[in-house]
């Protein structure tokens, strides 16, 4: 490495860094703030928050890389053209992208490493912040009982001190007891009271002193109803022992989450997106299906076929469902021979029993239950028959009482008319339609099949949309993964050449660029993915708007750098205004 490569690196590594804490620690407090709520005020230990914080700080890095980058390259070149070393340079013979370079093969190193921490790293502290937050959310707030104020955040009590001599011992102590539900109706009052937890503090014992029990029972309100009857009891001591079940953080298991994109890799999320794709086939696929049942007339001679997308694909998953049915079937004859290997026949009988199938003496399938019965006996052994009958005695009394089952091929005679009809024998038929109505049921039966079918299409649709909704989420998840990382890339193109420009270091003029090029690209970004969820866009175009529509800005700025362009000066403009004039003047002349 060069002289030259080590002095912009090094003067480029320290801005980076110390602006990567900085961003990082203010998106924290913004992303803190949305939960501040939730989990303060709860009685959590600090290495509780701590883990919390930790997992904020790396689930947000990829948000804070860009900016950093933005701003601490511009930082860099403004400070070397602030202190004309830029000019130095290129006096020397060395051009501004020869001396962008470093910097540059830094920043790819950089997108790489935040390409791998968004696809391995992000998702794992995902799925640790969200259930670490949960239970934080679940957990009932810290125990503290104020003066003079009623107390309900122990589940069934309400609880008031007007005097607490310190964090235990209590004065003037009154206690509705509301764990049975009929109101104030269990009141204790007593002088003076101590708390004291125990058990690691999942109970508390709270003992009285020198009081009195008020319990009353809950009338009916009738008519003729007997005196309630109402108890009084006084007491030198009483213990009352407090379940804090509720004060405690159980920690949820993370398998609870593991549907939720955010804490998916690539590979995760194209699982998820096949899944998601088959969900849908299968919904266009029964689509058909249901139509062509409602319509039994014109699926007569005819079949609804969907379309052949939709058949590959339903028999690519019926290929799949099957291939894991025969994998399972396996399993399970390994898992005989194995329990019938060790001698453990009852154990087999006891497996099978539990899968609703029955064995026979040598330990295999009936030929009745591998085979099908005939249909027509089938239904005759299910005849309304006593069930103590056996099935040949069921099937001979069936038999006779349907003559038809007696003939097994059961054949039929069919007489086939060639004369055509008679006027009498048409009137007598369209006589039967119009007189019993068959019209008006042909017509209304065809009406409830069309509303029928519109709501099933309309039901259908939405879980379509629903379906589609979260396909299209999941790709925008999948292609984030490379625009953060890209966007990277981006920043370093827009803020190194533009420092060379502004030649102005420190945090003043650099960190205002960098907050309006970053809003710009926030606002792109949000932007694109919204259109892109909507459906409005393909999410690949939407995830990469905000990168696409920066990126010729910072190639435009690299141009302008190299030409030692005043973007920023006012003389630049004025210059550029008066000859602009002096073009328009000379068109006029010739024109005229």
């Amino acid at each position: 490495m060069k002289k030259l490569d080590k002095l912009i690196l090094g003067s480029f590594i320290g801005p980076f860094l110390l602006t990567f804490v900085v961003v990082d620690f203010i998106l924290l407090i913004v992303n803190m703030l949305k939960y501040f709520d939730e989990i303060f005020g709860k009685g959590l230990s600090f290495w509780i928050y701590a883990e919390l914080i930790g997992y904020f700080v790396i689930s947000i890095s990829p948000m804070a890389l860009p900016l950093a980058v933005l701003l601490s390259s511009l930082m860099t070149f403004g400070n070397l053209g602030e202190h004309f070393e830029i000019t130095a340079i290129k006096s020397s013979g060395i051009s501004l992208v020869r001396a962008l370079r470093p910097i540059g093969v830094f920043t790819v190193f950089l997108v790489i490493a935040a390409f791998f921490s968004n696809n391995y790293l992000v998702p794992k502290v995902n799925l640790k912040t969200f259930s670490l937050l949960y239970d934080i959310r679940m957990k009932s707030p810290a125990l503290d009982i104020r003066e003079g104020v009623f107390y309900a955040g122990i589940p069934g009590y309400s609880i008031k001190v007007n005097q607490k001599l310190n964090d235990n011992d209590l004065r003037d102590i009154i206690i509705y007891n509301h764990s049975a539900g009929t109101g104030n109706l269990d009141m204790t009052v007593a002088d003076s009271g101590r708390m004291e937890k125990f058990f690691n503090e999942n109970y508390m014992k709270l003992t009285l002193y020198n009081g009195t029990n008020y319990h009353e029972e809950r009338g009916m309100r009738g008519i003729s109803e007997k005196p309630i009857p109402f108890n009084r009891t006084t007491f030198d001591e009483n213990i009352i022992v407090f379940d804090l079940d509720e004060f405690q953080l159980s920690r949820t298991p993370e398998d609870l989450w593991s549907t939720n994109r955010s804490i998916k890799n690539i590979s995760q999320i194209k699982l998820g997106l096949d899944s998601i794709s088959t969900l849908v086939n299968e919904q266009q696929f029964q689509n058909y299906k249901q139509a062509e049942s409602i319509y039994p007339f014109f699926a007569r001679t005819r079949n609804l076929d969907p379309l052949q997308p939709i058949m590959e694909k339903k028999a690519i998953a019926d290929s799949l469902r099957a291939e894991m049915s025969r994998k399972e079937r396996l399993e399970m004859d390994s898992l005989k021979n194995v329990l019938e290997d060790r001698g453990k026949d009852t154990v087999l009988l006891d497996f099978k029993e539990s899968l609703g199938v029955t064995l026979d003496s040598s330990g295999s399938l009936p030929v009745s239950a591998a085979k099908p019965a005939n249909p027509r006996v089938d239904s005759l052994l299910r005849a309304k028959r006593p069930s103590s009958l056996s099935p040949q005695r069921r099937l001979e009394e069936a038999m006779v009482d349907n003559p038809v089952a007696d003939d097994p091929t059961d054949r039929k005679v069919t007489i086939t008319r060639t004369e055509p009809l008679t006027d009498d024998e048409r009137d007598l038929i369209d006589s039967l339609i119009n007189k019993r109505g068959y019209r008006s049921n042909a017509l209304t039966m065809a009406l409830n099949n069309s509303r029928n079918l519109k709501n099933n299409f309309q039901v259908k649709k939405v879980q379509i949309d629903n379906y589609e909704r979260e396909f299209r989420r999941f790709e925008i998840s999948w292609y984030q993964k490379y625009t953060q990382a890209f966007a990277c890339f981006v920043m370093f193109l827009i803020g190194a050449p533009l420092g060379a420009i502004i030649k102005k270091g420190g945090l003043g003029m650099p960190v205002l660029v960098s907050i309006i090029f970053f809003i710009v690209y926030y606002m792109l970004t949000i932007t694109g993915e919204k259109w892109a969820k909507e459906g409005v866009t393909d999410p690949l175009i939407g995830t990469w708007f905000s990168c696409v529509m920066l990126l010729p800005f910072g190639l435009f700025f690299l141009k302008q750098a190299r030409k030692d362009a005043r973007l920023f000066e006012p003389d630049f403009y004025i210059e550029w205004w008066k000859s602009t004039q002096k073009r328009l003047k000379r068109r006029v002349s010739k024109t005229a």
